[in-house]
């Protein structure tokens, strides 16, 4: 089905070259991140159609005119989350122009986080969605992009000077990423579920679940893993050097296979779904897992199904669209970006 993707791939890049707007960005000059994850799709492209295209250098001109006094990407708001997806699309333009933006925005994500020493409780070690702003607050989904742009910047940084990069305090980020395991081993908060349904599975922050609670018989409130979020503390870990032998890793992987589903996100349904398949991809891919292990003990082959759900429900102008509008899957734009970075994902181990 590699012909299938591609050619897929070839209709999804032609939506986005159609909506763009003409000061480069796609959908809103407020979210930078929106045009950061449609450029990043771009350069993902095995075919490299936006090589010398005016749509990139349109998207990038317009991606750095978002970049702040401080370091950050972002124009009024969601400053950790914009900056650090925006520094993705920077890395993968692969300019040395860009070396002093990526420099900057790399130590706005490095100071973002909040410090074991800054009264954080719980939150101590993560990152949330407004940066170095004094919120002391920390969520899965900002701290998950922030480490996958420090993972591959620092990546570059070192290649590109032969230097260290300044870095993370990355056993803080663990701890964090702890308590937003559903694992007693690990996790001795009192929400920690037992139950077989969450165990190994993450929530959305240490204290929340996008997938709500369950009250037991004894009356104790648990809180629900669900799906997208699972696969965000697997690459988190992922990023985080825990090797796949490690138990908080293990804990994961076998939660994600016994609910693994292609036609929703487990636990949210159609909520977030396009985001879902995303991070699924990306999770496994980088966790080198070429099978799921489902609930009856069967050995699932998921690339072949994400790539046939993906084929299956591509518009006819070539866009994606979740007819549930949570987290913005509403936007065509936003969707496409997410299934043309999966297929690309796919394609390039077909």
């Amino acid at each position: 089905m590699r012909q299938e993707g591609m050619t897929a791939i070839g209709r999804g890049l032609r939506f986005l070259e159609s909506t763009q707007l003409t000061n480069g960005c796609w959908s809103t000059a407020d979210h930078p991140s929106v045009t950061a994850l449609a450029l990043f799709a771009g350069a993902g492209d095995p075919e490299r159609r936006w090589a010398a295209s005016p749509v990139r250098e349109r998207g990038y001109r317009f991606l750095l005119s978002c970049v702040q006094t401080n370091g950050g990407i972002y124009v009024r708001d969601l400053a950790n989350y914009n900056t650090s997806i925006s520094l993705m699309a920077l890395l993968s333009a692969d300019e040395a122009a860009f070396r002093a933006p990526i420099e900057a925005a790399r130590d706005f994500i490095v100071r973002s986080q909040i410090s074991p020493d800054a009264g954080g409780g719980v939150y101590a070690g993560g990152i949330g969605y407004a940066g170095k702003d004094g919120s002391l607050h920390a969520d899965m989904n900002n701290t998950l992009v922030a480490l996958e742009a420090l993972h591959f910047s620092r990546q570059a940084i070192v290649r590109d000077t032969g230097k260290p990069a300044d870095d993370l305090d990355w056993k803080a980020a663990v701890a964090f990423l702890e308590r937003c395991q559903n694992l007693p081993a690990v996790n001795r908060q009192p929400w920690v579920s037992s139950d077989p349904a969450n165990i190994g599975g993450f929530v959305y922050d240490p204290e929340s679940s996008k997938a709500g609670s369950v009250t037991n018989a004894n009356g104790k409130v648990a809180l629900r893993s669900y799906g997208s979020i699972s696969y965000a503390g697997l690459l988190s870990y992922i990023y985080a050097d825990l090797k796949a032998d490690d138990p908080r890793v293990r804990a994961v992987a076998e939660w994600l296979g016994k609910h693994a589903s292609f036609e929703e996100n487990p636990g949210m349904g159609q909520q977030g779904y396009y985001y879902y398949l995303h991070l699924m991809v990306k999770a496994l891919t980088a966790a080198g897992m070429d099978e799921l292990t489902d609930a009856k003990g069967h050995r699932v082959a998921w690339r072949p199904e994400v790539l046939r759900r993906l084929l299956e429900l591509q518009k006819g102008d070539g866009s994606w669209l979740n007819a549930s509008g949570r987290w913005w899957e509403s936007d065509p734009n936003l969707v496409t970006a997410y299934a043309l970075i999966t297929l690309e994902t796919l394609v390039r181990r077909e």
